[in-house]
């Protein structure tokens, strides 16, 4: 199931908390590396970005437009 843009950067930042805490580990024997934290970082910015636009609950691919943040008002 799609995640909308919010669920997406929750899941970044829990891996980014991750990362800072412990870059790699061993797990029954075998040695595993956690994602780049710059590769993160770039993510977030990204999503961030996206969110700004769009809003959290936007769902890539499901949404058919943007939400409008700007509205005109004229006063006569």
């Amino acid at each position: 199931m799609a995640q909308t843009l919010g669920q997406q950067l929750d899941a970044v930042q829990t891996a980014i908390t991750a990362v800072q805490t412990s870059q790699s580990y061993e797990m029954d024997g075998r040695k595993l590396t956690r994602a780049d934290l710059e590769t993160l970082y770039q993510r977030e910015d990204s999503l961030i970005s996206k969110i700004e636009i769009h809003g959290r609950n936007y769902t890539p691919g499901q949404n058919t437009s943007p939400l409008k943040t700007r509205a005109h008002v004229q006063f006569s």
